[in-house]
């Protein structure tokens, strides 16, 4: 078992694998953590019994939300408690709250940032405690634990080529699936909704039926499985390729079974009036998609095309990045993404600003 971590500007890739397959994936952006498992000391803002919780006043200007069902209770406005991050900011929500694990949440002081829940690597590290932790960047190991240190290797690339396509296909929302099937992955601010489609199964000489009971039915664990590498959560429901609504409640049994090997144990709410797989998997980390889709996303994946592209020159040469007035901003406020460019490519990154680009876009010399 590999913990593989590939290097780039701003953005640290984890993927954990078999050697055949890609187990569980993630996105570490040391500068932008999602927050889980942070600790705050906080101060109570105001109680709304209407959304069943507390807002409380964390730091920079943040509010988190403290669910009733914690067991608080209405609290005096001012009042200074520890709380943990147990969901982050996601779908334009910020972040959720607990007390869970703290023994005595009263306290004084105002709010602050004590201390940093574990990042991805810590998280799969503690899952896996014999998979070796592989980095192609030293720098990665400074950001780790000192007792995590034993269990790094070191090598000129953390991904193979396998391993890099694997990764690379989450960002396409068609996956294609044993048997010639395929699926459509399809987020919404409601829901993600999971197309599956027969494909070849037309071909199959049985009874249409049976043949697309069993095409669904050998499917199902690499399509579910992708719910745990795109971190796809709350509301998901699948449409099964060409089944009668009667076929496919005899699905239960085999999506249940593929649930269960997800850490993060979604439940399966059964099959709808209309057909449809229902199943609740809990947020918590923000959705690969999500992460993927947003500006700083783009802008990071940019970097690393660069960054590879820069790796193949025979003599490095500077880079110039041409930006609008937003990622002008954003890469001054993380100053490290351009000084991991210059340290992984020797090449250094120029940052100017273009004012005939719109503030969210950017181009390189060349372009």
């Amino acid at each position: 078992m590999l913990i593989r971590v590939a290097s780039g500007p701003g953005e640290l890739r984890v993927a954990l694998t078999d050697g055949e397959r890609l187990l569980d994936y993630a996105l570490w952006r040391p500068d932008l953590p999602d927050g889980v498992g942070d600790l705050y000391r906080g101060r109570v803002n105001a109680h709304v019994p209407a959304l069943g919780g507390t807002f409380i006043d964390l730091t920079d200007g943040q509010t988190g939300f403290l669910p009733d069902s914690e067991g608080c209770g209405p609290m005096t406005q001012g009042t200074a408690l520890l709380v943990r991050v147990s969901r982050s900011a996601q779908g334009g929500k910020g972040v959720r709250l607990s007390l869970r694990g703290i023994a005595e949440p009263r306290t004084d002081g105002p709010p602050a940032l004590l201390s940093r829940g574990p990042g991805p690597v810590e998280r799969m590290a503690a899952q896996w405690p014999d998979a070796t932790i592989l980095i192609d960047d030293p720098a990665v190991g400074a950001r780790l634990p000192q007792a995590l240190h034993a269990r790094i290797e070191r090598q000129p690339m953390a991904f193979d080529a396998e391993t890099e396509m694997m990764a690379e296909s989450l960002s396409d929302p068609s996956v294609a699936l044993p048997g010639g099937m395929s699926a459509t992955i399809t987020p919404t601010p409601a829901l993600i909704a999971i197309d599956m489609d027969g494909g070849h199964t037309s071909m199959d000489r049985r009874p249409k039926q049976t043949a697309q009971f069993a095409a669904n039915r050998a499917a199902l664990p690499d399509l579910l499985h992708q719910l745990r590498l795109r971190n796809l959560s709350g509301a998901i429901v699948v449409d099964a390729a060409g089944l009668a609504v009667r076929k496919r409640r005899a699905l239960a049994e085999p999506i249940t079974l593929a649930l269960a090997a997800d850490p993060l144990r979604p439940r399966f709410l059964g099959i709808s009036a209309l057909g449809l797989a229902e199943i609740v998997r809990p947020r918590i980390h923000p959705p690969l998609h999500e992460l993927l889709d947003s500006v700083t996303g783009r802008l990071l994946r940019s970097l690393r095309q660069r960054m590879r592209a820069c790796r193949g020159q025979q003599a490095p040469t500077p880079v110039t990045l041409h930006a609008g007035c937003d990622i002008v901003r954003l890469m001054r406020t993380f100053p490290a993404w351009a000084e991991d460019f210059t340290r992984l490519t020797g090449c250094p990154l120029r940052i100017v600003i273009a004012p005939d680009l719109p503030p969210a876009g950017w181009r390189y010399d060349h372009d």
